[in-house]
């Protein structure tokens, strides 16, 4: 079976991927199934920045078809912060409660309706010759005033869905599956590696 590298080593991220990736042939790893791997720093000033940049350093240094995933969320009230710094948006020692909490301090009186957000994932592959593609996905909703749920994680139990008037966190991961930032550049991404897939046999 051929193998996708996914340049990760967060388990609940890497399980979500799995699970939409669900019937792909492919064996999917994770840097975690490898020794001396190099460190990437995530410092691009976008997600596809990222997303290109795992992907390519480590397709370059295993010859390995990689996928390279960076996601976060905009929140419009805040200049679309925390974008590409979702993860350490807390700084230093940063964890999703952590992150959670900055979060509603700084929308603290600001209207549920005037909370607009966007989690937003970006996805390349790159095969240690060139870059594949890059595709995207997205997801709007709102910031929640008070925390809610414990599926997912990240932003998850603030993510609030008018449609179904539940965070990520609340929903289930079937309903989420549907409609995530994730779920939607999944789709984009299944047909760009049955594409490359294809291609190469």
């Amino acid at each position: 079976m051929k193998e996708l590298l996914v340049a990760t080593r967060n388990k609940k991220k890497l399980a979500e991927i799995r699970d939409l990736l669900g019937g792909l042939d492919f064996k999917i790893t994770s840097l975690d199934d490898y020794s001396d791997l190099p460190e990437i720093e995530e410092d691009g000033k976008t997600f596809a920045a990222n997303a290109i940049k795992k992907a390519a350093t480590i397709a370059l240094y295993t010859k390995k078809l990689v996928m390279g995933e960076d996601s976060g969320i905009e929140v419009r009230a805040l200049g679309n912060q925390p974008g590409v710094y979702s993860a350490r948006f807390s700084g230093e020692g940063a964890t999703d409660e952590k992150n959670n909490r900055k979060l509603l301090r700084l929308l603290k009186g600001i209207p549920f309706k005037k909370r607009q957000a966007r989690y937003r994932c970006l996805i390349a592959l790159a095969d240690g010759k060139k870059l594949v593609d890059v595709v995207g996905g997205s997801c709007s909703g709102l910031i929640a005033l008070t925390s809610s749920g414990h599926n997912g994680f990240g932003y998850d139990p603030l993510f609030f869905i008018p449609r179904y008037k539940k965070t990520f966190g609340v929903l289930s991961p079937e309903i989420k599956a549907k409609l995530s930032h994730r779920a939607n550049a999944l789709k984009k991404f299944r047909k760009v590696i049955q594409k490359y897939s294809s291609n190469r046999q």
